[in-house]
């Protein structure tokens, strides 16, 4: 037996001294078997937090997945370990901070959504698709943004969403009636959608063209605020957290659309801890309130969709809310 395979026998039961003995031995911790599991998968989903900490200390990817798109935290949760997903959770976030610290260094002069903006979109009853028939927003999302929409106007007053799309969220915020609704929106086809169906006639709306980094200068303090883009990534909504303390009043509540790893269930764990964790540091206190979304995602929704951009049984809404005293 190859070195390989007595490394996932000793994570499958459980063998510290054995573990240790060949993490000396230079064996490879990345290792997959036959079933396309690693050591660190077989220790978590047998329960092992010891061995799952060696391994990790060793340099086990805490991210590899299995053939059926499972990683080590989905096989702990999925077997009711808490000790072992714990320690993956908490490695999976320090992981993750790490390497944020660097994409912060190297993506700080990119312009992430460039492309999306060049591109023609196309609209229908049920989704709107860029130019590679990706989905920028789908109808199954209309009760979340309802929930968001509730969530962001709780307190009234002033109320601003990065990024129109379907307008499903503004339906829902137009709801509450506000008394300003302030829609920031960077896509020329969807912004002149936009105008042709009204929403620059309605009297508490307030429309303002281009991209959020750019438009920073015209945006006031709001009593509720909504972030979903399209053709981002996390670092550009990390970098629009930074804003906040100068967009949102004290009080004020903050929310996003929560795709962050939408097709598996550890790693979108790790990220709401993530970005929670992020939030806090900047005075902000963040709840996630469940919604359970597997009725709305039947096969027939993503056809003709090049990407599931989520996969879970649940949904994860994000309600951040800032101090009364915040400066």
């Amino acid at each position: 037996m190859e070195e390989g395979e007595v490394l996932c026998e000793a994570a499958r039961s459980g063998d510290s001294a054995k573990i240790r003995t060949l993490i000396d031995a230079g064996t490879d911790v990345s290792y997959f078997d036959g079933e396309g599991l690693t050591p660190l998968m077989h220790a978590a989903k047998h329960g092992h937090a010891d061995v799952v900490k060696s391994l990790l200390a060793a340099g086990a990817p805490w991210n590899a997945l299995s053939p059926s798109n499972l990683s080590a935290g989905d096989f702990a949760i999925d077997n009711g370990h808490q000790d072992a997903f714990d320690v993956l959770l908490n490695a999976g976030i320090q992981a993750e901070l790490v390497l944020g610290t660097i994409a912060r260094a190297t993506n700080k002069n990119g312009n992430s959504n460039g492309d999306y903006l060049d591109e023609r979109v196309t609209f229908s009853e049920d989704r709107l698709t860029d130019g590679n028939s990706k989905a920028v927003m789908m109808a199954w999302e209309k009760p979340l943004m309802e929930a968001h929409a509730k969530a962001i106007c709780s307190t009234g007053g002033h109320i601003l969403n990065i990024g129109f799309g379907m307008g499903l969220v503004d339906m829902a915020i137009q709801h509450y009636g506000p008394t300003t609704h302030t829609i920031v929106e960077a896509h020329p086809d969807v912004y002149d959608r936009m105008l042709r169906t009204g929403w620059a006639e309605k009297d508490n709306v307030k429309i303002i063209f281009g991209r959020w980094q750019d438009v920073l200068p015209q945006l006031e303090s709001y009593d509720g605020i909504f972030f979903d883009t399209y053709g981002e990534y996390y670092e550009d909504m990390r970098e629009f957290h930074q804003h906040l303390p100068a967009l949102l009043k004290p009080g004020g509540i903050y929310s996003f659309f929560n795709g962050l790893c939408g097709g598996n269930a550890f790693f979108h764990v790790v990220y709401c801890q993530l970005v929670s964790l992020e939030l806090c540091n900047l005075g902000y206190s963040t709840q996630f309130i469940p919604l359970p979304v597997k009725d709305c995602l039947g096969e027939e929704v993503w056809e003709g969709v090049r990407h599931k951009y989520w996969q879970l049984d649940t949904y994860y809404l994000p309600v951040c809310q800032a101090s009364l005293d915040s400066d």
